[in-house]
C-alpha cells in the first residue's frame, strides 16, 4: 500500500505523471491503481490511469477507465478525448467521434493541444478529413502557432492536396523557422517533386541531430555531392554522415543482425554499402524525368479493426506513430522492432528490407489484411 497516507489525489496523480514521462508506464499504473483505491471519487487518477493504460496498449482497459471517469464528470474534456482514442483503437469510430463532438459542444475549440490531441488521434487512423477539421480549429483559434499549420500540412499531403501542403508547411515554417520535423517534411516534399534546390535549402536549414530517420539525411548527402560536386570525403559531409552512424549505433545485437538480413542479396551475397553513393550521379537524370501521374495507394486492415491507407511507406509511417515503441525511432528501426516481436511471440520472419514486403510480411504473420 501507500508508504505515505498523507498524500494527496494530487501528490499521487503528480507522481504518477513524472512516472509517465519517464516512460515507466507500468509503475504509474501500479501507482494509480493504489491511489484510487484511497481516492475511489478522484476523476484525475482515473484519467491518468486510462491514458497509461493506453500507452500500454491496453485499449479495453483504458476503455473501462475512460468510462468511468466520464461517469464521474461527464464534462471532463480530457476524459472525454482520452475516451474517444480508445474507442478509435478497438475500431468503434461513429462512437469516437461522438466522444469528440462532445469534447466541441462543451466549448473547449480553444484549447489548442486538445484539438491537436484529438486530431491526432483522427490521422493516425487514417480518418483524415476528421482529422483536418480539428487541425483547422486549432489553426483558427490559434494561428500564431506553427504546429496546428504543419499538422495542416501532413493532413493536405497525405489527402492528395500537394499545393496545399506546401502552403502550410510554409506557413509553420514562417511561423517558427526552427520547426525542424515541417522542414524536413518539405524538403522531401520537394525532393519527391523534383526541386532539389529548394529541397537542399531545407535540408541544410536543419541540424543532422534533429533527424531521426534516415531518408532526408541519405539525400542531403547526396544533394551536396551532386549540386557542390563535393568529394565522398569532403569535411562538409561528415555531420550528416557521423547522424547516420548514430542511428545505426542505436540498434541492439537483434536489431543489427536484422539489419544484416536485410542487406544480404538474394544470391548470399552482402550489398555494399557504398552503392547508395551511385545514386547521386543519377540526380541530373532525373531532373529530365516526368513525375508519375499517379501515385499507387493500398489499404489495409488490422486485426483489431485499424485501417491504413496510402503508399507502402506511408502505411508503414502510420503504423509507427501508432505504436508507442515507434517514437524517436526511424521507419528502418520500427519495422526491425516490429520484425523482432514477431519472431519472438509468433515464431514468424518479417522480412525488413522495404516498406512493401514488410506489410506483406505483417500480412503473412496474420497481424493484418491487406485490402487493397
Amino acid at each position: 500500500m501507500m508508504s505515505d497516507p498523507f498524500l494527496s489525489s494530487d501528490d499521487f496523480a503528480e507522481r504518477a505523471h513524472r512516472l509517465y514521462n519517464e516512460g515507466r508506464y507500468d509503475d504509474a499504473i501500479v501507482q494509480l491503481k493504489e491511489a484510487i483505491e484511497r481516492f475511489p471519487h478522484a476523476v484525475e487518477l482515473h484519467v491518468g490511469l486510462a491514458y497509461a493504460y493506453l500507452a500500454c496498449e491496453e485499449y479495453a482497459w483504458a476503455r473501462a477507465r475512460f468510462e468511468k471517469a466520464v461517469a464521474l464528470d461527464p464534462t471532463g474534456e480530457e476524459a472525454l478525448a482520452g475516451l474517444g482514442e480508445a474507442l478509435l483503437k478497438l475500431g468503434e469510430r461513429t462512437s469516437a467521434l461522438q466522444c469528440f463532438d462532445r469534447v466541441l459542444g462543451l466549448g473547449f475549440r480553444e484549447d489548442h493541444d486538445l484539438m491537436l490531441q484529438i486530431g491526432r488521434a483522427l490521422f493516425r487512423e487514417g480518418m483524415l478529413r476528421h482529422a483536418k477539421g480539428f487541425f483547422e480549429i486549432a489553426a483558427e483559434k490559434h494561428p500564431d502557432s506553427s504546429e496546428p499549420a504543419a499538422s495542416l500540412g501532413y493532413a493536405a499531403h497525405r489527402l492528395g492536396d500537394e499545393e496545399g501542403a506546401l502552403y502550410w508547411l510554409r506557413r509553420a515554417l514562417d511561423l517558427d523557422e526552427h520547426h525542424a520535423e515541417s522542414r524536413i517534411y518539405l524538403g522531401n516534399l520537394l525532393y519527391d517533386r523534383g526541386e532539389y534546390d529548394a529541397s537542399l535549402f531545407h535540408f541544410e536549414h536543419t541540424d543532422p541531430t534533429e533527424h531521426y530517420d534516415e531518408l532526408a539525411l541519405w539525400r542531403t548527402i547526396e544533394l551536396k555531392k551532386s549540386i557542390y560536386r563535393l568529394p565522398p570525403e569532403d569535411p562538409e559531409l561528415q555531420p550528416w554522415k557521423r547522424r547516420l552512424v548514430e542511428l545505426a549505433a542505436d540498434l541492439d545485437p537483434v536489431e543489427q543482425f536484422l539489419t544484416e538480413i536485410a542487406t544480404t542479396q538474394p544470391d548470399g551475397s552482402v550489398r555494399d554499402p557504398h552503392q547508395i553513393e551511385l545514386f547521386g550521379t543519377l540526380l541530373t537524370e532525373l531532373q529530365g524525368m516526368q513525375r508519375r501521374s499517379a501515385v499507387e495507394t493500398h489499404r489495409v486492415k488490422t486485426t483489431t479493426g485499424i485501417t491504413y491507407a496510402g503508399t507502402w511507406e506511408e502505411i508503414v509511417l502510420q503504423m509507427k506513430m501508432d505504436d508507442r515503441h515507434g517514437a524517436g525511432a526511424s521507419v528502418q528501426e520500427y519495422m526491425q522492432y516490429v520484425a523482432r516481436r514477431s519472431r519472438t511471440r509468433h515464431g514468424v520472419v518479417i522480412p525488413v528490407s522495404d516498406p512493401q514486403s514488410f506489410v506483406e510480411g505483417v500480412a503473412a504473420a496474420g497481424l493484418l489484411e491487406i485490402l487493397r
